[in-house]
């Protein structure tokens, strides 16, 4: 569900910048949006995770970084910084003797502590080239074209990388006798 919740969020940023063509518009769009999920996420559970706190405060400083000095670069960072500070919690997690994914998905998937040690260096590693490329992206190509990443490649990447792992985890699961 929290992945509908954040791409929610993502096609309201990208329909505020395709029709204003206005980045502190949907900035500001993403801001608010940012803060109504998380508050509903609070009234629901009473709780945030990490990666939510995170994502909120980064939406929130970084967004309002945009608007106040009226400089997209600020939310143009944002992305990659979700996503190396999601590549460190993983790592933080394995140095101190926990798999962050297996904590997170341990209840829905049975694996060998192997597999779950690849599989978490495997995101680590796919963060950190996302969070590259989203600069890259920032950096050597316009505004509008950043915007159809954000929504466009990126998702695509992660939808890809998501199908992969799952082709990769197919041989750990447990078949069923027909």
């Amino acid at each position: 569900m929290k992945i509908f919740s954040d791409l929610f969020a993502l096609i309201l940023f990208f329909a505020i910048y395709t029709v204003t063509k206005n980045i502190f518009w949907a900035t500001a769009c993403a801001v608010v949006i940012g803060v109504l999920q998380a508050a509903f996420i609070w009234a629901k559970h009473k709780k945030l995770d990490v990666m939510q706190w995170a994502s909120l405060i980064l939406i929130v400083v970084f967004g309002g970084a945009t608007i106040v000095f009226h400089d997209s670069t600020f939310i143009k960072w944002k992305p990659t910084l979700l996503f190396w500070l999601g590549a460190l919690v993983l790592l933080i997690c394995q140095i101190r003797g926990k798999n962050g994914l297996k904590g997170v998905m341990g209840k829905e998937l049975t694996l060998p502590e192997s597999v779950w040690n690849k599989l978490t260096l495997m995101w680590m590693v796919f963060l950190l080239l996302l969070g590259a490329v989203n600069l890259v992206v920032a950096y050597q190509f316009s505004e509008a074209a950043w915007v159809n990443y954000k929504l466009f490649g990126s998702t695509a990447l992660m939808i890809l990388f998501i199908v992969a792992q799952g082709f990769y985890l197919s041989r750990y699961l447990p078949q069923e006798n027909k």
